[in-house]
């Protein structure tokens, strides 16, 4: 094996962000921090969904591992309820369990489909939860009820979803992105063909609803209006690249005050970007091993992301002695996440 692939001990965190302690023993699937608190969750590879307290006093962050509960199966997605009380995470059991770990309650499930559930996420305007799955259909709940009050299908796997009241968008497998208007959930209100040509890997609705943007596996990213009179704003660029080596752009997440993003791909980097501007505001160094998920926290003054080993390049190259799985919290400075005005731009604010 040549050097270049072996990961030297400077490398493992070179932007110098805060390790969040007890890290999962497999690869983390989804990271997703409580809207009220600093209190982030995980779900794994290892059927394992942990939650920590996160303290950040300036600038250090300290980290408290709180509790944790099981799936039966791999878990691939989790999200919580607007109160920031109770969990929700979804997976390879075919199910999505409800865990009330504010408190202590014990989880109970709460919806099924036939397949990996790969996507779940509460909307608290409908007061409804929605889960997405390989088995093509998303699926509306109510709590109270055991049956789901809607079933939507979709035209494939379930990839991807994002939610935006009143926007919802999945991406689903044939590079489909299908937008729906929660006021009127049972009829798509808009499909079209990815405009990246490879696999979808993840997509983000605008703040202001009028549109999304989409990842894929070459190293991509979409930037989509829905309104027709909007398309001339469309626009792709490049990210997460280097040289001849094109990496999958694996997560997506709005800045929750200034309404940049960030990107993070399976070549260990995260970047954060203006769509408005069309620029890169911060591009930071790679980590050794792929970001397969990242998020803010509700002030968007912590952004955490994961690091581990994708299996994107398959069991061959699996190597355990070096495929540690670890949480990071960076903390951005304005200047990487605010919009600022082209160099030359005229007029704009």
């Amino acid at each position: 094996m040549s050097t270049f692939g072996v990961a030297s001990a400077s490398n493992t965190n070179p932007n110098k962000s805060t390790e969040v302690v007890s890290p999962p023993t497999d690869a983390v699937s989804s990271l997703c921090f409580s809207p009220k608190a600093n209190h982030l969750v995980a779900t794994s590879w290892d059927n394992q969904v942990r939650c920590w307290e996160v303290t950040k006093n300036g600038t250090s962050v300290t980290t408290v591992a709180k509790t944790s509960m099981a799936h039966e199966q791999p878990v691939l997605c989790s999200s919580w309820k607007d109160d920031g009380t109770t969990v929700f995470s979804g997976g390879c059991d075919k199910q999505v369990k409800m865990w009330p770990l504010l408190s202590g309650g014990q989880p109970t499930t709460v919806a099924m489909h036939d397949g990996p559930v790969t996507q779940v996420a509460w909307i608290p305007e409908m007061n409804l939860l929605v889960s997405g799955s390989w088995d093509k259909t998303l699926r509306y709940w109510d709590l109270r009820q055991s049956n789901p009050v809607h079933t939507q299908q979709l035209p494939d796997r379930c990839y991807s979803l994002s939610v935006r009241h009143p926007l919802l968008v999945v991406a689903t497998a044939d590079r489909n992105l299908i937008a729906f208007n929660l006021q009127n959930p049972q009829a798509e209100f808009k499909r079209i063909v990815s405009p990246l040509k490879y696999q979808t890997r993840c997509v983000a609705a605008f703040p202001d609803q009028t549109g999304f943007l989409v990842g894929s596996i070459e190293g991509r990213v979409g930037v989509h209006h829905i309104d027709e009179q909007q398309q001339s704003k469309n626009f792709t660029f490049k990210c997460h690249r280097e040289g001849n080596e094109i990496y999958a752009v694996n997560s997506l997440n709005f800045h929750p005050v200034h309404h940049t993003f960030a990107t993070a791909g399976s070549d260990g980097a995260f970047n954060f970007w203006d769509k408005d501007s069309k620029q890169r505001l911060k591009a930071m160094s790679r980590c050794n091993q792929p970001i397969p998920c990242s998020s803010f926290n509700n002030d968007g003054s912590i952004y955490a992301y994961a690091v581990c080993y994708d299996w994107s390049k398959g069991a061959e190259n699996h190597n355990p002695s070096t495929a540690k799985t670890s949480i990071y919290l960076h903390l951005p400075q304005e200047s990487e996440v605010k919009a600022k005005p082209r160099a030359g731009a005229v007029g704009r604010k």
